[in-house]
């Protein structure tokens, strides 16, 4: 593909990593839930995103992951996005193509440089050696908290104008002056994407392409609903429905991600456990059943 061909939009699903009883990946109940999300409108998957654990998973657990989410994807006609990411710029290039060898119409969605905290100036370096070599087109992952290191508007906009780097994962901790300022002036073949669930409805009504949502493994359809309410100018509908939506997104986050999604997804009966690997530890009941009431009262 070229790669500046791909266009992000709609709803994406960054799936968790579900575990069975014996601590295992549990690859069946993956590929359902992959299978699930996608049937209800998702436009594509994140494999090995910040919600999928992928620190915690070993390289045969993470190649298996991949396959899976690939094979789903591809049964779908829908996108895959995997996560690549890491402080060392060589070693990342690596990663890319190797997983370019392996899924070759996947895209990869890498983060900032975490840790090293590289400014502004080498963090565009960066995705500028990656892009040069990589052969898949590149995702931004832009989450400062995470990574810490802030990004300008000016700075994201020299991002945008590397070939091969198709969109950012937007994920600030809100709606700021930098996402406003983008959205204001998107440019071309660059899709914003945000990354903060609770700020959906405020980032699509400023024009964002989507999101890549933890919290829609529970409501899917519904947050589909939200994007096409949106495009299709039905602002009364999206407002009434983001409202409801956002409680649902707030609840999911209570936790350490992917702990409540967890929970109420076994509470559901879609994966065998609740599970999650240390350092990260399960909800408490109390976090999980609150996040269940708002995801079925969705359907009232």
């Amino acid at each position: 593909m070229e790669l500046r061909s791909l266009e992000l939009e709609g709803i994406y699903i960054p799936l968790i990593t579900p575990f069975a009883a014996d601590g295992s990946v549990a690859l069946d109940a993956l590929e359902k839930l992959a299978h699930e999300v996608l049937d209800a409108g998702a436009a594509g998957l994140v494999a090995l995103g910040t919600t999928g654990e992928p620190a915690a998973l070993t390289a045969e657990e993470r190649d298996a992951v991949v396959d899976v989410t690939a094979a789903a994807c591809a049964e779908r006609g829908a996108q895959l996005i995997v996560g690549a990411s890491g402080g060392d710029t060589r070693a990342v290039g690596e990663a890319l193509a190797a997983l370019g060898a392996r899924v070759p119409r996947a895209a990869a969605l890498v983060t900032t440089p975490a840790f090293v905290r590289a400014g502004e100036a080498g963090t565009v370096a960066h995705f500028r050696a990656l892009a040069a070599s990589s052969p898949l087109p590149l995702v931004v992952y832009h989450i400062p908290y995470r990574t810490g290191q802030q990004l300008s508007t000016a700075a994201l906009r020299e991002l945008a104008a590397i070939e091969g780097v198709v969109g950012v994962k937007y994920a600030t901790g809100g709606l700021d002056q930098t996402a406003a300022e983008l959205l204001a002036d998107t440019p071309a073949g660059f899709a914003v994407m945000t990354g903060e669930d609770a700020f959906l409805a405020p980032m699509l009504a400023l024009g964002a392409a989507g999101g890549i949502l933890a919290s829609a493994h529970l409501a899917t359809g519904r947050f589909v609903e939200l994007y096409q309410a949106w495009r299709a100018g039905d602002v009364e509908r999206a407002r009434a429905l983001g409202h409801r939506l956002t409680g649902l997104a707030l609840s999911a986050f209570t936790a350490p991600n992917p702990a409540v999604t967890k929970g109420v997804l076994h509470a559901q009966g879609r994966i065998p456990t609740p599970d999650v690997r240390l350092p990260l530890l399960p909800a408490g009941e109390a976090e999980v059943a609150a996040a269940l009431a708002l995801a079925s009262g969705l359907d009232q």
